[in-house]
């Protein structure tokens, strides 16, 4: 009786250079397998790189890249067959239906077994099977991408980038045919822009920046050592709580829509602030306390921010 093994992928040490410029930075990490693994880094940070050398597509400078329990520089033939990756900016041909698209490509890749109809299913594109590809939206086509990427019945899928510039309810419903992936026990290696998709989908987050992985762990476990604070966001009319606030030692803030934001490291500070408005006669219109997200503990980390117009940046 064989058994899976626990990672699906193993890198060590990995380095990656062009010439003076080092892209990747002796990073270690690894993927179990059966999860969704997200790998968050700015521009420029390494990501692509790391994720194109695990894929084959590049050779590392040096360190140890094993997926499947093979190594990607000398087992690229056997390697291949049993991977699926979905491109960022992916397009297909115009005027062919989803049915023959994905027809076309099990072709193309010599998959004879593939289950078009189960494919079809998973992205959820039954009633969209007879539409040409130029006729669909941006989330069905890139629904059809990830089917595509498992034409070959792959043991790994790599994911870039899936719902870049898709709207809130096409980026959703993308979501929704990631975690069928999950259920099936594919190991998949999500590179994503959005914190909510990384929170909401990755068992493991992996941080990258400057060519060095700077955090990893579960979403949970990022927020709890990086950012233990509270986010008091207050709505008011008028300018006087923002100085209550200030006076008593803390650091308000206004967001974009002009509500006061203010860190708050003890949940006793809270009615603090909030008895002090009250003694004052300026009540909020109203009141919201959050824990912070993922997308603070990446605003802590790298300095940066992976999509414009974030908020949060303004309390770390």
């Amino acid at each position: 009786m064989t058994t899976e093994p626990e990672h699906a992928i193993d890198v060590e040490n990995l380095t990656k250079r062009y010439g003076d410029l080092l892209a990747v930075n002796d990073i270690s990490f690894n993927v179990r397998t059966g999860e969704v693994f997200a790998f968050l880094g700015p521009n420029g940070a390494g990501k692509t790189t790391t994720v194109e050398i695990i894929e084959t597509i590049r050779t590392p400078t040096s360190g140890t890249v094993r997926l499947l329990g093979m190594d990607v520089t000398t087992r690229k033939r056997d390697i291949v067959p049993r991977i699926g990756v979905l491109p960022q900016g992916f397009s297909s041909f115009d005027r062919i239906t989803v049915r023959e698209t994905i027809q076309y490509y099990a072709r193309l890749f010599c998959c004879r077994n593939t289950d078009v109809d189960g494919l079809i299913e998973l992205a959820n594109l039954k009633d969209k099977s007879q539409e040409q590809f130029k006729n669909l939206s941006g989330g069905l086509k890139q629904r059809l991408g990830i089917a595509l990427a498992l034409v070959n019945d792959p043991e790994v899928v790599f994911l870039d980038e899936p719902t870049t510039g898709l709207d809130p309810r096409a980026r959703r419903e993308v979501w929704e045919v990631l975690l069928s992936l999950k259920k099936k026990g594919k190991t998949v290696f999500l590179t994503t822009h959005y914190m909510e998709e990384a929170e909401l989908l990755a068992d493991t987050v992996a941080i990258i920046s400057k060519g060095k992985i700077i955090a990893m762990g579960s979403p949970d476990q990022l927020i709890e050592r990086n950012a233990n604070y509270l986010v008091l966001t207050l709505k008011t009319i008028d300018g006087a709580p923002f100085e209550i606030i200030k006076r008593m030692g803390f650091e308000p803030v206004h967001d974009n829509h002009r509500n006061i934001k203010v860190r708050v490291e003890h949940t006793d500070d809270l009615q603090k602030i909030l008895n002090a408005m009250k003694d004052a006669g300026a009540s909020p219109l109203s009141v919201d306390v959050r824990k912070p997200n993922l997308e603070s503990v990446f605003l802590k980390l790298t300095g940066e921010a992976l999509r414009e117009g974030s908020v949060e940046g303004v309390l770390d």
